[in-house]
């Protein structure tokens, strides 16, 4: 019959996830616990009949106690009648959190009505005693209890003992003293010892052991497991426990199902954790911080970061307040969602509610500024971390230099570079030389960038790709050609290999470069990438091939190119039609673009009004797609289509990255060059607008003047 019992557990298919987890136990509505006193600083049983939800310790967040007691209880009676302290306790039972405030006056309370002072200061000794002696000396200590040993002296003395070893001596002495049925509660406190002392594989091989001598588990010893499985960091082994209740015929309750939430979120099951969850919310269970913390990392590596942000606002309607775990870890996850704004706001709720930030509050915080460029928080939270005694590691020295480097911080990206170089925690790596070659060819500082490059160099850090780039990228905005391509064939024998955005970048610097000198720069893109090579080659050579030809050659090497790049590749090509004033391949691949669905949403249409997209075109496609639009009016004017009373262009507020201005200002010069009666909105930045009386009048007018000038 023992063998019926046997724990055979088959492999979980959930993944395994290192945390933190603890819960102290309930007494079960299926398995009465017995009546016996306990004194001691951990555990403690009181009298009950009400099934109430686990809280957490203020002391530890991890162990839980019951706030909603018996009816007739002193605790649940009215406060206000000077009888209720008279009525008399349930025979049921209630475990209670031995760290809470209220733990050592409800212990010595009950402790002084079931125990006299002698007796309770006699059983703490001989736990203590026991603790201490050797294995042959046990039954000898025992043997001072006397021939008749009762329950509760039992349980007390296990449960106030700290050697794991010398407790498996003393359960097997009390076994043999006291009758099978109450056995469970020996287990169930020895249990408890082996949790305390993170020894999980010791407590399942007591528990295998309780199953061999037909001792039938409780909710209790369950739960304990669950706890104790968590606590070593193996949330699998706590959901494989909780899995298996059943199996034995112990159905977990309320208590054990609102602990599972944290078990299951850190093991990823996220099916399983939602699904309690949103019980839990249902049934108003009680929902524990790290339950909350690990939902928000759960929905964070997710990317779901809207349901972190539900998680984080559902504590404020549970009443529960988050602690600094919790906080970190909504920082984070707004930090990789680049929510800065928002990770600004918890984090002064965080100051306002009294919770000191750590290091890991920080680095969230620098992630979150960095990533949302909020450079003034991110080098606030810098200044905060120096002066407070914070080592700044690697990564968050890149952050933040790559910030300074995107928003043109360079004195401040130089301050802190030298703060780095004299850090005794971390060095410049690759990624930090690279950012400030990058910073400084974006500017154009040609000396800087190749001072960088040589101290990279002599610190054993060879250049990759990416200072490839920026270095003729630098070389390209100060006009030095000849320097461009001598660095190109210099990091030519390094076997450095040309990507997409190397290759994006000399189409570039060729858009900046006098046409007389472009023919220094067509043999590097050749050598980069052949089919870009032959695009550029035909459109410099002017030659008079098929368009056909043309749009094939092209069209080959968009899909030959990475997704990110095709726009980019597409633009580029378009501004060098433009600057080499050859409108009709400018046309070409502007519809190449459009069939290939490399430009989408250009053009809108409604009844009301007629749209231009603009904002994502460089300058040459945006000024291309205009006059495809131009001639899409004319065309809809000639065949007698109704305009809309309303026609828009929007240009945006941004700027191509290679660029100098932005659409806004060019299309308005441009606009007043064609005498368009398009005219910049006032309420609306970056918009043009007319009417289709005004338009038509200009398309009329333009009309006319080809035919004059014909």
């Amino acid at each position: 019959m023992a063998e019926s019992y046997r724990l055979r557990f088959s492999p979980s298919s959930t993944a395994t996830s290192t945390s933190t987890f603890n819960s102290r136990s309930s007494s079960s509505p299926h398995f009465k616990l017995l009546n016996f006193p306990s004194s001691s600083h951990k555990l403690s049983y009181l009298h009950t009949q009400s099934k109430t939800p686990l809280h957490a310790s203020s002391h530890n967040p991890f162990t839980f106690t019951q706030h909603h007691e018996h009816p007739n209880s002193p605790e649940a009676a009215n406060p206000h009648d000077p009888h209720a302290k008279s009525q008399p306790l349930s025979k049921n039972h209630i475990w209670v959190n031995p760290r809470s405030s209220r733990a050592k006056h409800l212990r010595k309370k009950k402790s002084l009505s079931s125990i006299s002072g002698s007796s309770f200061s006699s059983l703490l000794r001989l736990a203590k005693s026991l603790d201490s002696c050797s294995q042959q000396d046990v039954p000898k200590i025992l043997n001072s209890l006397g021939g008749k040993i009762v329950e509760h002296d039992a349980v007390f003395v296990l449960d106030n003992m700290l050697n794991p070893e010398i407790a498996l001596i003393v359960l097997k002495y009390f076994q043999q003293k006291i009758k099978p049925q109450k056995h469970v509660v020996l287990y169930n406190v020895t249990l408890k010892l082996f949790r305390e002392v993170k020894d999980f594989k010791g407590a399942e091989k007591l528990f295998d052991e309780m199953i061999q001598r037909g001792v039938k588990p409780s909710i209790v010893t369950f739960s304990t497991m669950i706890s104790c499985a968590a606590t070593c960091s193996l949330p699998h082994k706590a959901v494989e426990w909780f899995e298996n209740m059943p199996s034995f015929e112990c159905e977990p309750d309320d208590n054990i199902c609102s602990t599972m939430i944290y078990a299951y979120a850190r093991v990823g099951n996220a099916y399983k954790a939602l699904s309690l969850y949103d019980r839990a919310k249902t049934e108003k269970w009680h929902v524990d911080k790290v339950a909350f913390s690990a939902l928000i990392k759960m929905h964070g590596k997710a990317g779901n970061y809207d349901g972190c942000l539900n998680v984080y606002n559902d504590m404020k309607f549970f009443g529960t307040k988050p602690n600094l775990v919790t906080y970190n870890s909504v920082l984070y996850a707004m930090g990789r969602a680049r929510r800065a704004w928002q990770a600004k706001v918890i984090y002064e709720e965080m100051v306002s509610n009294g919770v000191s930030p750590n290091w890991p509050t920080y680095a969230a915080l620098l992630q979150a500024y960095c990533r949302g460029r909020f450079k003034e928080d991110a080098l606030s939270v810098y200044k905060e971390m120096k002066e407070k005694g914070m080592d700044m590691n690697v990564v968050l020295y890149n952050m933040l230099l790559a910030m300074c480097a995107d928003v043109g911080y360079t004195d401040k990206a130089v301050e802190i570079f030298e703060d780095m170089k004299s850090s005794a925690a971390c060095r410049p790596d690759s990624f930090t030389f690279s950012s400030l070659i990058d910073m400084y060819s974006c500017i154009g500082k040609v000396s800087e960038a190749e001072e960088t490059l040589n101290e990279m160099i002599d610190n054993g850090i060879q250049p990759n790709i990416f200072v490839l780039t920026s270095l003729v990228r630098c070389y390209g905005k100060a006009k030095r050609i000849d320097d461009a391509v001598k660095i190109l064939n210099q990091f030519s024998g390094l076997g450095i290999v040309p990507d997409d955005r190397f290759c994006d970048t000399l189409l570039n610097i060729m858009i900046q470069t006098p046409k007389e000198e472009l023919v220094k720069l067509t043999d590097c893109v050749e050598k980069a990438n052949p089919k870009l090579g032959s695009v550029v080659r035909c459109l410099l050579e002017e030659q008079k091939g098929d368009v056909v030809d043309f749009r094939r050659e092209a069209c080959e090497l968009f899909n030959s190119v990475d997704a990110e790049s095709k726009k980019s590749f597409c633009n580029s090509l378009i501004d060098l039609c433009v600057n080499l004033n050859k409108p009709d391949r400018a046309c070409d691949l502007l519809d190449l673009g459009l069939r290939l669905g490399i430009y989408t949403d250009i053009q809108s249409r409604s009844q009301t009004m007629w749209y231009l997209h603009l904002k994502r075109l460089s300058l040459g496609a945006a000024l291309t797609a205009l006059c495809f639009w131009i001639n899409d009016l004319s065309k809809a004017l000639e065949s007698g289509e109704d305009l809309p009373p309303l026609l828009g262009i929007d240009t945006g507020l941004g700027k191509h990255k290679f660029a100098d201005k932005g659409l806004v200002s060019v299309f308005e010069s441009h606009l007043r060059e064609l005498n368009a009666p398009f005219h910049e909105a006032t309420h609306k930045a970056g918009w043009f607008f007319t009417t289709n009386k005004a338009v038509k009048l200009w398309l009329q007018s333009r009309c006319s003047t080809k035919i004059v000038a014909a």
